[in-house]
């Protein structure tokens, strides 16, 4: 399934603590911040003069992903940076992370260093510490839960609920391609079932197959900003899709907005593979999900900054609470925006 059985070494062989100290046995703190990490009861960490940010997500195995076609080490890292991108969504720099797992007995200690070796290459890409967490049994699969710890100055911490009339509409990145790049390996898994000697077509769709496997944080989002000397006045990352990370907003800032459907950004790949999938690539952006690019609104005098920016693309404005919130169609008509992106209570 995801490992190769003749050379496996068995959990149990090792124990809780002798899995956690094998595991960890090469961390090495990069952080000034980090004042102990993993070794002790708890991590220690000191900011100072700091705002601390923190935010949490659990990955559920047969929920958030399926490991037919998920390797192990780009579930490694794509549970750290799903977590960071909520950090860099508040305008705040990640500095630590805890990582805690509940597996089975079918996994051997081959497949978790697996695991963990795409959680070490992510710590180190974006140059975070690896300070502590926990290790226990499952009885119903996989769970990993990652825990990310940030900081930042008080005045450039973004939140939600800031976002004003005056304000321009932005997205970074472009969207889609993670829900179409899942549409593709779903494909391919279904393919397999039936014809096991098969080999998966994936050629030639790296790009999708990366957004879904192996997203990426915008860690230069924070950067740009303090570049262009802008702060945003509401930031949010999108993981549930385009339209439901604009309702949030819309709702916490009391606010409407119009959005431009000939303005959202979609890669060429990501259109293509959709129509191909007879599905709207529009509505791949606006509901698909998983993409962790950021939302964010600014003022629009600050329009001539971003609006050559190769990595921000203006999709709409905000409006009065009383005019709703629209998406204004390639054809000039106007919908009421709604939501549909993915929801993992709802998932069966």
């Amino acid at each position: 399934m995801f490992e190769n059985k003749s050379s496996r070494t068995e959990l149990e062989a090792l124990g809780e603590f002798g899995l956690i100290k094998h595991l960890t046995q090469f961390i090495n703190l990069k952080n000034e911040s980090s004042v102990k990490g993993v070794g002790d009861d708890a991590a220690v960490i000191d900011y100072k003069n700091k705002q601390t940010v923190i935010s949490t997500d659990m990955l559920v195995e047969g929920v958030h992903f399926d490991l037919t076609y998920t390797p192990l080490k780009h579930l490694g890292y794509k549970s750290v940076t799903v977590n960071l991108s909520d950090i860099y969504s508040m305008n705040a720099t990640p500095r630590q992370i805890l990582v805690s797992i509940a597996l089975s007995n079918r996994f051997s200690l081959e497949a978790i260093e697996e695991l963990y070796s795409g959680i070490t290459l992510a710590c180190d890409r974006y140059g975070i510490d690896l300070v502590g967490g926990d290790t226990t049994t499952s009885q119903s699969g996989l769970v990993i839960n990652v825990t990310a710890i940030g900081e930042a100055d008080k005045k450039n911490i973004v939140y939600r609920d800031g976002a004003k009339e005056s304000n321009l509409l932005c997205v970074s990145g472009d969207l889609g391609g993670a829900y179409v790049g899942l549409q593709l390996l779903e494909r391919e898994k279904k393919i397999f079932k039936e014809n096991p000697g098969v080999q998966p077509d994936l050629e030639g769709n790296d790009y999708i197959l990366e957004r879904q496997l192996k997203p990426e944080a915008r860690k230069d989002l924070p950067l740009i900003f303090e570049g262009l000397e802008i702060t945003p006045t509401a930031m949010i990352d999108i993981s549930d899709g385009l339209a439901s990370e604009i309702l949030h907003i819309c709702t916490q800032s009391g606010v409407g907005c119009n959005l431009y459907e000939e303005k959202i950004p979609i890669d060429p790949m990501t259109f293509n593979r959709a129509r191909e999938f007879n599905l709207d690539p529009t509505t791949c952006a606006l509901n698909g999900g998983e993409d962790y690019e950021l939302l964010f609104t600014v003022d629009i005098s600050h329009y001539e900054k971003i609006k050559d920016n190769p990595d921000i693309s203006i999709i709409g404005h905000i409006s009065d609470k009383n005019s709703g919130c629209n998406l204004v169609s390639k054809s000039g008509t106007v919908h009421p925006l709604k939501a549909q992106g993915w929801d993992a209570l709802l998932k069966k």
